[in-house]
């Protein structure tokens, strides 16, 4: 944008995000890649290879850019889920391959990064983005990523935008949108950034990242507590950086090496043996043992923890186990692989019951008799001290998970901490009462804030705080050393790779 300085016009270079995982840095405007659209707007004299779904031949409409529209319409103004809907859009515009792949990279994008966007549109526009028609700010969304987070040339995401927006909103919108993308378009990633976030002030690194400021503020104390005080940029750059999907390999069920042969791209996880990363694309669900619940798709951090609980001690012929929040029900088939090894058993408990229909799905491969899946309040259910193991994946905000869900940061408010904060602390006593003395119960969390974890272990009565990190480095077959201070064990996004887990063991006192 001109009259100002601080804002340089041309393209200098594009700082990695949440589709930049290797950190290349963009080129010259007129010589940059991207995915190009119809006419004289990209067209294959334009364009090189470039990442994700971005380099393929365009068509006269765009079905994919449609597509990631619907997308962002059915989240932002009708309150779906992402990963729910999309798979349906991209099914009814026929979209497969790389198609699909621009789709969805734009649409989650757009999602995760749009409260970074807002300032850039907002300063663009010279007016609060309040003031702009939500349909218009959505396709807005769209242009600005395409510029500021994809390899897309300047003149494509303009040019396609503006089309999107005239054939979805009209002529006198689609101008609006022109004018703002083409201001928005003269300047790069990191001016935009000095414009509207300078300064390292934590309000200001949030905004950089796209992320709620009460949201940094809680994960700056997280870190903080483990030891980790100035890496608050690198988790919230991890936040925008899609997962990699990861298999588990479910014990006595599958192999993991197997998996690894079989699967054209997949290769060994970095902590769990049971864990396989798919790095390629691919339909999970075209996997014979994950169709046949052999196997499943399951993050790595999800895997370290539940088989911590089992890696803690030797598991005795007879053990009785629980999962006391057990749906959708991996780590229930997971614990339950592990008993049927060790001629254990497994409660699988639930509240809702669609959610326990998907635990039965789970663990259908698991020998008969191993696993019993049960319906019921996790909060006064079961007889006292009738478990020698207790998993109890607690309720929470799952902000360890913001990469896998690009809407959820924006869909949270301080509030909930509160409430959920409340369900944890009756769940784990409950947990307590239901294991019998000298048992063990694995406090897990989806969430590394210190509300959600550590404040709930520290008011649990009657129980004693065990090293996680002995019981992790034992399903691992790594050094308790590896895994922070001890005594919980805190997964972190942008360490470990894996979805921020947390993870604390508690022995009940014998009297």
């Amino acid at each position: 944008m001109s009259g100002d300085g601080s804002v340089e016009r041309g393209r200098g270079g594009g700082p990695r995000d949440s589709n930049r995982r290797d950190g290349a840095r963009r080129g010259p405007a007129k010589g940059r890649a991207g995915r190009g659209g119809s006419g004289n707007r990209g067209g294959a004299n334009h364009r090189s290879p470039s990442r994700g779904g971005s380099n393929r031949r365009p068509t006269p409409s765009d079905p994919a850019r449609a597509a990631a529209l619907d997308c962002v319409e059915a989240v932002d103004a009708e309150g779906g889920y992402a990963n729910l809907v999309m798979p349906r859009i991209l099914a009814d515009h026929r979209l497969g391959g790389r198609d699909a792949a621009f789709a969805t990279e734009l649409a989650y994008g757009a999602l995760r990064m749009h409260g970074f966007y807002d300032a850039v549109i907002a300063y663009a526009a010279q007016r609060p983005v309040s003031k702009i028609d939500p349909g218009a700010r959505r396709v807005l969304w769209l242009g600005a990523h395409q510029i500021l987070g994809m390899r897309v040339a300047d003149h494509a995401a303009v040019g396609e935008t503006v089309s999107l927006a005239r054939a979805r909103l009209g002529v006198g919108p689609s101008k609006f949108v022109n004018a703002i993308l083409r201001r928005v378009s003269e300047a790069t990633r990191e001016a935009w950034e000095a414009r509207v976030a300078p300064g390292q002030s934590r309000d200001a690194v949030a905004l950089r990242h796209s992320h709620p400021s009460w949201v940094a503020s809680e994960l700056a104390s997280a870190l903080e507590a483990d030891g980790r005080v100035s890496e608050l940029a690198q988790l919230l750059e991890a936040d925008n950086s899609p997962a990699r999907v990861a298999l588990v390999a479910r014990p006595g069920l599958a192999d993991a090496s197997s998996l690894v042969d079989e699967v054209p791209g997949a290769e060994p996880g970095r902590y769990a043996p049971t864990a396989v990363v798919l790095s390629g694309g691919g339909d999970p669900g075209a996997i014979e043992a994950v169709r046949e619940r052999r196997a499943a798709v399951q993050d790595e951090g999800s895997q370290v923890v539940a088989s911590a609980l089992v890696a803690a001690r030797p598991v005795e012929q007879g053990e009785r186990w629980l999962d006391l929040c057990a749906g959708p029900g991996g780590k229930a088939a997971l614990l339950g692989a592990h008993a049927a090894l060790g001629k254990a058993t497994l409660d699988a408990l639930e509240l809702h019951p669609h959610r326990a229909r998907l635990v039965e799905d789970s663990v259908k491969a698991i020998p008969e008799g191993v696993v019993s899946v049960a319906v019921g309040d996790g909060t006064a259910w079961g007889d006292e001290a009738a478990y020698d193991r207790v998993l109890l994946d607690a309720p929470c905000t799952g902000l360890g998970a913001l990469r896998r869900r690009p809407e959820a940061r924006w869909r949270k408010e301080p509030r909930d901490v509160a409430d959920l904060q409340e369900a944890q602390e009756r769940l784990l006593a409950n947990a307590l009462r239901l294991v019998r003395p000298g048992g063990l119960v694995a406090y897990i969390t989806c969430s590394p804030l210190l509300a959600e974890t550590r404040d709930v272990v520290a008011r649990a009565a009657g129980a004693e705080v065990l090293d996680a990190r002995e019981a992790v480095a034992s399903a691992t077959g790594t050094s308790p050393g590896d895994w922070g201070r001890g005594p919980h064990v805190q997964l972190w996004t942008h360490v470990h790779g894996t979805d921020s887990m947390f993870l604390a063991l508690l022995q009940r006192r014998l009297s």
